[in-house]
């Protein structure tokens, strides 16, 4: 054991050595202090990082701290030690911000039940709690101020709801550095992982600006309204930080061009990185990996890119593993440090309002950085109010710049949240565009189509090529079964009953028989919908919301390679399933707009698509959940438990590809680690490709084709897979196909 005097904050590490509680609390403030100072609230960092582990310097807990090094004390079961710097905050800053440090280690909850906790620990133990706030006196001297010196930036707590964001990002500011210092102590290796430092952002813009200028002079219709786009962007990155409008159509180059907004706007405006978020995992791979070979070179020191989803691996709550160093991707994913992150909707929002420290740990780094919402069309709507609040609050007093990206812009002034927020134009009257890049028309049988009709529809595709997107899984099928009754063996399939892995699999062979000109016949749900690289002449849709039937057509002579404008098909079904209320409010609002299109059907009319967002809005609770009021009253975790932006499904395991004896030693080690009473989410995440997402409704029709793994809430798969590369991935009883419409 290292001769160093204590007081202490954690045990020996790999070399003896014990953390001391001083050096702690300083590397804390230190880090604190430098990420709430993205935001001016540096002094308020600086002071919860000194104060989050007063209570470790009472006597007991430094007992405790030498009985579990000895192996007479459970780890993880000592005396509580958050009640001293709550109580310490709670005098100095005021009652709310006793939220933060309470809960830096179980997660932010509520004043009641912070009152009435650290009220019980006074009551038994205020001699303790008075010993460890002397001892942090003695210790920190003039340091251990009685207020700030200053006053907060004008607006940022002026408010509940700016109080409550406020609340969160100091959370994540001191979440983050006490992690941070603590890992330097238990595992450097990690430290050294983390200090390979990735190019700046002007490396990064010089690197696309490089690409741009080669592929800049290409000629054509496409190109030259791409590049008109593209120099808009930059134009507009001029402009000060705030909310802006990416309005281009798809095809338009949105995710080269933003990044060049993005990437010239940090560094006009001093800030530290960019964030993109989209809505679908298979979006996000794609953008990621357009993104690094844009940015990205081969003998970089560390990645530009941070690819942060479910299957990308995620963090796991509670207390940190240090046992082994993983690679740059799980480092960034814990706190965002990176230059340029791309993830989820869900990943983004559902740590804005959640709770627990591994969730919101990176929630600070959205300060002072570029955020694009990709295909912002896709935002929840009952989620909308919450949402648009929290951005514009991120706007006004964290210098995070909001950009939304889409080819069919939401009326998001609908909602009174957003009332008032200056959303400007990157590019300047976006309509002219749409016609330019214009490569499909639009049109519509006059009666509904029997699934025989779709098919035929399909099969006379020229080349042999067509693409339907219906609207669920059992719809799907239909298809599938009306094309092979009519002698197509070959179609191809894409929904959520195939796993992650088989879906690339299938992605991969429509891309080669499209290169190669070969018949490619393929029926999907959404998942093909946004973000998926797919160049079709014919494209069937069935009616759906109207940003769902513009994003089918991109997929339609999407690089204008034809002679004549594509086909694109909204057809009515003859026998749909049932769909979602929200989906089909959707639904009946498209017909709406497709009757006010006119004859020519020019969905891309920016009009008709306000007045639908206008109407879909008007019909909608845009606080469905009703989130704004427990914000208001500082609910941490009723917020948490209510905001999901998908409705939780459960991970069934496939054995699929070839992999399947390695998917067979995956799952038994989740069963070994279910049997130690561990998570064995290291096992869970290497599986994530080879899951296929159930409802618990679905669990319970599936009788003797599931086998549940441990108490861990994942199951194998023991039914039928029908694994080929024009296989139908799982195969269900009928009545469970359409519990989810992808």
């Amino acid at each position: 054991m290292s001769a160093k005097n204590g007081p202490w904050a954690h045990s020996a590490n790999g070399d003896g050595e014990r953390h001391e509680w001083l050096a702690h609390a300083e590397g804390a403030a230190a880090l604190a202090a430098e990420f709430a100072g993205e935001f001016g609230m540096a002094e308020y960092g600086r002071l919860l990082g000194l104060w989050h582990d007063v209570g470790k310097l009472a006597d007991d807990w430094q007992q405790y701290l030498v009985r579990s090094e000895a192996g007479k004390a459970r780890r993880g079961s000592g005396p509580d030690h958050k009640a001293a710097g709550a109580v310490i905050a709670k005098t100095h800053l005021g009652e709310l911000f006793s939220l933060v440090l309470h809960g830096h280690h179980g997660g932010l909850s509520t004043p009641q039940d912070v009152h009435g906790a650290v009220g019980d620990q006074i009551d038994g133990r205020d001699g303790e709690l008075r010993e460890a706030r002397d001892a942090a006196r003695s210790l920190l001297g003039d340091r251990f101020v009685k207020a700030p010196h200053f006053a907060p930036p004008a607006g940022i707590a002026g408010t509940e709801l700016e109080t409550e964001l406020l609340l969160r990002m100091l959370f994540s500011c001191l979440v983050d550095a006490d992690w941070l210092d603590t890992e330097a102590h238990f595992a450097p290796e990690r430290q050294r992982a983390r200090a390979n430092a990735a190019p700046d952002l002007a490396g990064l813009w010089r690197r696309l600006e490089d690409g741009q200028r080669r592929i800049g002079g290409a000629g054509g219709r496409v190109n030259e309204a791409r590049d008109a786009i593209y120099r808009s962007c930059l134009e507009a990155a001029e402009e000060p930080p705030g909310f802006f409008r990416l309005t281009a159509p798809t095809g338009g180059g949105k995710t080269r061009s933003g990044m060049a907004f993005a990437l010239r706007h940090a560094m006009r405006h001093g800030q530290r990185r960019v964030i993109v978020a989209v809505p679908f995992t298979s979006i996000t791979t794609q953008t990621a990996k357009t993104l690094r070979d844009i940015l990205e070179r081969a003998d970089d020191a560390a990645p530009a890119v941070l690819e942060h989803h479910s299957n990308a691996g995620d963090l796991i709550d509670g207390e940190r593993s240090v046992a082994s160093a993983p690679g740059w991707a799980k480092l960034a994913a814990e706190n965002w440090d990176a230059p340029v992150v791309v993830t989820t909707t869900v990943q983004l929002f559902d740590s804005l309002f959640g709770r627990r420290p591994g969730r919101m740990r990176k929630l600070h780094r959205i300060a002072n950085s570029v955020l694009i919402l990709d295909e912002a069309q896709g935002l929840p709507r009952k989620f909308l109010a919450p949402i648009l609040d929290a951005l514009r609050g991120l706007a006004a007093h964290y210098r995070t710049t909001v950009v939304l990206s889409t080819a069919t812009q939401p009326a998001f002034e609908a909602v009174p949240e957003f009332a008032g927020v200056d959303a400007r134009d990157i590019v300047p009257r976006p309509e002219r565009w749409f016609g330019a890049l214009r490569r499909a028309e639009y049109e519509r049988p006059a009666a509904p189509l029997a699934w025989d009709d779709a098919a035929r529809l399909m099969l006379d595709g020229p080349r042999g090529q067509a693409l339907a997107i219906v609207n669920t899984k059992r719809d799907a099928l239909a298809l599938l079964g009306a094309l092979e009754a009519a002698g197509e063996d070959g179609a191809l399939h894409l929904s959520t009953l195939l796993c992650g892995a088989h879906r690339r699999l299938v992605l991969e062979e429509v891309e080669r028989r499209l290169e190669a000109g070969k018949p490619c016949l393929l029926v999907s749900t959404q998942v093909v919908e946004a973000g998926v690289d797919l160049d079709f002449p014919l494209v069937l849709r069935a009616v759906a919301p109207l940003d769902s039937i513009v994003q089918a057509a991109g997929r339609c002579n999407r690089n204008g390679r034809m002679p004549e404008p594509g086909r694109v098909v909204v057809f009515e079904p003859a026998e749909p399933s049932p769909l979602p209320p929200g989906y089909g409010q959707g639904k009946q609002q498209a017909l709406i707009a497709l009757a006010e299109a006119g004859a020519e059907l020019r969905l891309d009319d920016l009009g008709v698509q306000r007045r639908y967002f206008e109407r879909l809005i008007d019909g909608t609770e845009t606080d469905g959940e009703r989130i704004q009021p427990l914000r208001e009253q500082f609910d941490f975790p009723k917020v948490a438990h209510r905001f999901r932006m998908i409705d939780p499904t459960i991970p069934v395991v496939v054995r699929f590809g070839g992999e399947e004896e390695w998917i067979g030693e995956m799952l038994g080690e989740l069963r070994d680690a279910a049997q130690r009473g561990q998570g064995g989410f290291s096992a869970l995440r290497r599986l994530q490709p080879y899951v296929v997402p159930f409802y618990a409704s679905q669990l319970l029709q599936q009788t003797g084709r599931l086998s549940e793994i441990g108490g861990l809430g994942v199951y194998e798969w023991l039914g039928r897979y029908d694994g080929g590369i024009t296989g139908r991935g799982i195969v269900l009883d009928a009545p469970t196909v359409d519990e989810c419409i992808v």
